[in-house]
């Protein structure tokens, strides 16, 4: 049997991978037969707020939260909505009760973010419409809820990248700002590498911590980069501490092989094992089964630092697009694998802009995913975009100051945050004007915008009748799942 090589590989595993996508498509059929289910993705980069998505969704449809835009709950034929044991053994758990917990104690505090993959399913009961309708739908709908972090959907273009290739992209990048200036320690080790040496254990780990700590710093706050590949550096999971996260990009020429046992060896070897047990393995058994998706963006925090990281979030939208299975779901399709039909994508923390600016950070937002959402729209795919805060800590309020009227949020900030020379002491209220969007969206795009907006963390609102005021949490459920109750 001939080894296949080039070109000969990629189709090979491509046929490989249609091999298990439909595997999975069909077992996923026979079960949906029995019990419909919809499989809801749920990512976005760190901080971007899927912990608080999920649980206010969770306890919205539980505990009856007024949500008057998702049409079958506000006509009440959703009769009920409750959390059953999740059908993946080989998935934790989602901790809602304990991010609950978090956010309605006396001393209220946001949960902890995403760290790894996790499932919740939630079972809505409703009236059908329609006599055909009510006589063969079970009037049940299974939602799995799957949690990831947005660090390791931008991994899935590594399947598509060698080692070599990913290298040289990596370098490349890295040697244009704001990258360039983070990255001078990393380079300066870079330079005394040589890939054709012999392999040494403690020389593979320096490089690649000094890599992460490069990684680490292009997503701080100041700069907010967001194509930060391989994912599980920044968020390793289960994996911290694995060989499999140490590797590094090396300099090395694009037709010369590494001989056997040098660090270029090493590395190509690691980064291999890398794509085949972790992102391959993520790939065809969480993220090719789904059946819609949302993706929480923090766009708010892109603006502020500036340009640069404005286009390098687009960038990272068009490419994890690129690996999205889209496209509209028949019983036929199923059986070769399920497709997302529709995706959300939501710009979060809304509640730190005044309402008026709401219409313009979506607006904004629709802008950066023009490329992404064509690309998906013509595989059949439906895209939407909403401006959201799933849970909303802060009210509107209007301050004047030298005569000028400012629209204002006002919340209580949490401990030890500052604007200026006040701190705040995470009891008191405070009103803030946290600046405004742009009304012609592409200048927000082009650097005017940077260190223009203010910002300070609020703590969690109390909750009032038993619910948490949201931003668009009702709009968004009806695209994601209103098509279902019909």
């Amino acid at each position: 049997m001939e080894v296949p090589e080039g070109d000969e590989i990629v189709r090979f595993q491509h046929v490989i991978d249609a091999s298990r996508i439909a595997a999975g498509g069909l077992k996923d059929l026979a079960t949906g037969f029995v019990n419909p289910t919809l499989r809801l993705g749920v990512t976005g980069l760190s901080k971007s707020g899927k912990t608080i998505f999920i649980t206010a969704l969770i306890h919205a449809l539980t505990k009856g939260t007024r949500l008057p835009v998702f049409e079958a709950y506000a006509q009440g034929r959703i009769t009920r909505a409750y959390l059953e044991p999740q059908p993946d053994d080989d998935l934790p758990r989602f901790a809602y009760e304990d991010h609950l917990q978090h956010l309605t104690s006396k001393d209220r505090s946001w949960p902890e973010s995403t760290r790894r993959i996790s499932q919740l399913r939630l079972t809505l009961e409703y009236e059908p419409r329609g006599l055909i309708a009510r006589n063969f739908q079970s009037g049940k709908l299974h939602i799995d809820i799957i949690d990831y972090p947005g660090e390791w959907l931008l991994d899935l273009p590594l399947m598509n990248m060698t080692y070599r290739q990913w290298s040289e992209a990596t370098i490349a990048a890295s040697h244009v700002e704001p990258r360039a200036s983070l990255a001078k320690s990393w380079h300066s080790h870079l330079a005394t590498l040589d890939a054709s040496s012999v392999a040494k254990e403690l020389e593979a780990v320096k490089a690649a911590e000094l890599f992460t700590a490069y990684l680490a710093k292009c997503r701080e706050d100041d700069v907010a980069l967001s194509s930060l590949l391989p994912g599980r550096f920044l968020m390793p999971g289960d994996f911290a501490g694995s060989p499999l996260l140490t590797f590094a990009p090396l300099n090395a020429k694009a037709e010369e092989e590494f001989p056997k046992g040098s660090l270029g060896d090493l590395m190509e070897r690691r980064y291999d094992s890398y794509v085949s047990k972790i992102v391959r393995p993520f790939f065809f058994n969480h993220f090719a089964r789904l059946d819609r998706q949302i993706v929480l963006v923090d766009v708010l925090s892109a603006l502020n630092a500036g340009p640069a990281a404005v286009q390098d979030l687009k960038t990272a939208l068009t490419q994890v697009m690129a690996c999205f299975r889209f496209g509209a779901n028949s019983v036929f399709s199923k059986m070769l694998g399920r497709r997302i039909d529709r995706i959300l994508f939501a710009a979060t923390k809304t509640d730190l802009l005044h309402q008026t600016s709401h219409d313009r950070l979506e607006n904004i937002l629709r802008l950066t995913i023009e490329d992404a959402r064509k690309q998906a729209e013509f595989s059949g795919a439906t895209i939407d975009v909403a401006a959201l805060a799933a849970i909303r800590a802060t009210r509107e309020a209007k301050v004047k100051q030298k005569n000028e009227e400012l629209y204002c949020i006002a919340g209580i900030p949490q401990r030890g945050e500052r604007i200026g020379n006040t701190m705040f002491d995470g009891e008191s209220e405070a009103a803030i004007f946290p600046g405004d969007l742009p009304a012609n969206s592409p200048d927000a795009l082009d650097g005017t915008m940077l260190g223009k907006l203010k910002f300070v963390r609020f703590r969690p609102p109390p909750l009032k009748d038993d619910a948490f005021p949201h931003i668009r949490l009702d709009r968004s459920l009806e695209f994601l799942l209103g098509d279902r109750f019909a």
